[in-house]
């Protein structure tokens, strides 16, 4: 059977982070203070990944992963910081735009940040280095992870993207409080992301064996089935809860952004649900 080590899982966490980081960041529209959060959340859970894997069951090519992929989104991060002063190019058209519509209806002339033009941007494609160097990781894990070797890279490669997904999806919704004037563009395509790799995380979790021996009982949960039945609820609940905020987005007010974030969070259990819970019973099959 496929083992499950919480090194390989903090890694998994970590690469589908940043890799849905480099997702919104490149757009140029989140501030430069969302890429700061995913950057310093993200590189501290690669970092533990290094140190769990370093202390209790080493994989030298995972923990070397691990360690680059912390060193890489540290590097985005303080590139970022020193060219902050030059903002970030969607954002600063939209304040700009907003002010002179706000001076031509008003005549009062709004006093925004003011960005330095002469300053070059963050580059996005840095935030690509550290998932692209983390995913080496995240392959090694699965490799030692058990047999079948295919499956198990499979399952820890569409886990990493797929938790990813839900979890920026769910920070960025939260971002809007603080950048309020944020299209709904960047949020509307994690979700997006979400949705479509929902079905590959259901394909490699029933994937002989899998959930379907939970199921009809040739495994056994240790619970009657009911830890079966609860992997089917999340499943489920993940692709309503997706299809929910993806509806709620469609709406014009701003609360439906905050209502979306609200389901979001929900996702983020039904789809650790849906990963952890039936890696867990797998492993211990």
């Amino acid at each position: 059977m496929i083992d499950l080590h919480p090194a390989t899982v903090l890694l998994q966490l970590a690469v589908g982070g940043l890799a849905f980081t480099w997702v919104t960041t490149r757009r140029r529209e989140a501030g430069l203070g969302y890429g700061w959060l995913m950057r310093s959340v993200f590189g501290v859970l690669a970092a533990g990944g290094a140190a769990v894997g370093f202390a209790t069951d080493p994989v030298p090519v995972r923990d070397a992963s691990a360690v680059a992929t912390a060193g890489a989104a540290g590097v985005a991060l303080v590139v970022s910081i020193v060219r902050r002063r030059a903002g970030v190019a969607g954002q600063r058209a939209r304040q700009e735009r907003r002010s002179a519509e706000l001076a031509a209806r008003t005549g009062i002339d709004r006093a925004d940040v003011r960005f330095d033009r002469d300053r070059p941007e963050f580059p996005p494609v840095l935030d690509l280095v550290a998932p692209v160097v983390g995913l080496v990781g995240v392959v090694a894990g699965g490799w030692v992870a058990g047999d079948p070797v295919a499956l198990a890279v499979a399952r820890t490669v569409v886990g990493a993207f797929f938790l990813g997904a839900v979890t920026d999806a769910m920070l960025l919704g939260h971002w809007y409080l603080v950048q309020p004037g944020l299209a709904r563009g960047p949020l509307l395509e994690l979700v997006r992301w979400t949705g479509a790799l929902w079905l590959p995380e259901v394909v490699v979790m029933l994937w002989p064996t899998g959930m379907a021996s939970v199921l009809t009982g040739t495994i056994d949960d240790g619970y009657n089935g009911l830890l079966g039945w609860f992997w089917v609820a999340c499943v489920v609940s993940t692709v309503g809860l997706v299809i929910l905020a993806r509806a709620a987005l469609r709406e014009r007010f701003y609360s439906a952004i905050m209502a979306a974030t609200g389901l979001l969070y929900l996702g983020i259990l039904t789809a650790f649900g849906m990963d952890l819970v039936a890696r867990v019973l797998l492993d211990t099959a």
